[in-house]
């Protein structure tokens, strides 16, 4: 009977690491790895070594020293005599709040731009081909500009809310002044307030979190909880008898009731904006360049996301809408229940770089002197301190981790929804 052994295996030799295919891959990214640490520590040198003959030091001591500019728009209490580091902080709240602002603005008009532009309608079809034409092949700082220009120039001053026959007035029952300075609309207020949270004490970065929106947020959120429970029981219900019972007064009321018992135990009540010497006072402030700023994004990027959504939609079958229609279900309860759901999976993905896009594109901000991180951190204290590199890393950590962050939030959201393949 013969036997069967194993081949002796070979000595390892240096030659293997090119000619063996088992060893050269990794050889090759040893080899990539080195010249890449190489580069990186060549040009860390280099810049080192250039700050040093032009008397310049890297640190970043300057972030606690005292920022001397005032910013026109604020989230959180600021003034000229705090650190350039809470001055960032600032900034990067502005930032973000044209972000998440211009992010659901443009998703709502771009679901609707889009679903418009397969309208059977040849007018509004072609009108909304004219929209996406429009703003795709301008750039969005000519959008930002225009829309500053518009708000200046259209929109009256305060003065000409002066006078027993004033040439403006304010609109919704007096209750907001629209003027080339910005808008005032009511600011809400507790007479029974809880208080604040102060988070991070007395550091740079200390900001309040009312314990009021907390508590709203709170019974919004569990009445939602609340209205999910009743519809999963109309649902057995329905399942188990065939019929689904009225449970409309029920919903209205859980979402209701309870947020209106919080906002009158609070004492829930609106402080209205008043015309006082010469500009309006009170209430909260949006400044003109916020909104053409907000604006513009918005307009712009749902250009973008109307196309993403004009193709998810195409991408389903039409066997899909004609299958509903033999059901009986309407066009609208058509494109929500069954069009729609399915044609997330392929609008998501390109939405989320249409997110990072306005997220990078409000850096833009400048133009219109809204002072967001690029206009504190990577423009005046760049300015103020002379700390180009210190300040312009910074500025791209932020950025990065913001756009990091929101991406895998997408991703998230892209995996609970996406269809489950055997």
């Amino acid at each position: 009977m013969a036997t069967v052994t194993d081949p002796p295996k070979a000595e390892f030799r240096l030659s293997m690491l090119i000619y063996d295919t088992r060893y050269r891959s990794m050889t090759i990214q040893v080899v990539a790895l080195i010249g890449f640490l190489l580069l990186v520590g060549f040009l860390i040198s280099n810049t080192v070594q250039n700050l040093a003959t032009s008397g310049k030091t890297v640190g970043f001591g300057f972030l606690t020293e005292p920022a001397g500019y005032d910013i026109n728009q604020v989230l959180i209490e600021y003034n000229n005599q705090n650190s350039h580091l809470r001055a960032a902080f600032v900034g990067l709240l502005n930032t973000l709040l044209v972000a998440v602002l211009g992010c659901i603005t443009a998703t709502v008009i771009g679901v609707i731009i889009g679903v418009l532009r397969l309208s059977p309608n040849w007018l509004i079809a072609r009108l909304t081909t004219v929209y996406v034409e429009m703003f795709r092949n301008v750039p969005v700082l000519l959008w930002i500009v225009f829309a500053m220009a518009i708000l200046i120039e259209t929109l009256p001053a305060p003065r000409a809310f002066r006078g027993d026959d004033p040439e403006a007035t304010m609109k919704i029952f007096d209750t907001v002044a629209i003027t080339n300075r910005g808008v005032y609309v009511p600011e809400p207020l507790f007479s029974r307030s809880l208080g604040d949270i102060h988070l991070f004490g007395t550091s740079s970065m200390n900001f309040d979190i009312s314990l009021d929106l907390l508590l709203i947020i709170a019974v919004v959120v569990a009445s939602i909880f609340g209205v999910r429970a009743i519809k999963r029981n109309a649902d057995a219900t329905q399942e188990k008898t065939g019929k689904r019972p009225t449970t409309w007064y029920l919903t209205l009321g859980t979402l209701v009731v309870p947020l209106l018992v919080v906002l009158v135990a609070l004492g829930f009540h609106l402080g209205y904006p008043e015309l006082k010497g010469f500009n309006f006072q009170g209430g909260t402030y949006l400044r003109n360049s916020l909104i053409a700023l907000w604006l513009a994004l918005s307009l712009y990027t749902a250009a973008f996301i109307a196309e993403n959504v004009r193709a998810g939609i195409l991408a389903i079958s039409a066997g899909q809408t004609e299958a509903a229609g033999a059901l009986g279900l309407r066009p609208n309860r058509i494109m929500r229940l069954v069009v729609l759901p399915q044609a997330l999976r392929v609008i998501i993905p390109p939405l989320i770089s249409q997110y990072l896009n306005l997220t990078k594109n409000s850096s833009l901000a400048i133009a219109v002197g809204y002072m967001d991180i690029t206009g504190t951190l990577m423009g005046i204290t760049l300015n103020q301190t002379g700390k180009e590199l210190e300040t312009l890393l910074l500025g791209m950590l932020i950025y990065l981790i913001i756009s990091l962050s929101i991406s895998a939030l997408m991703n998230w959201y892209n995996n609970r929804v996406k269809l489950v393949e055997r």
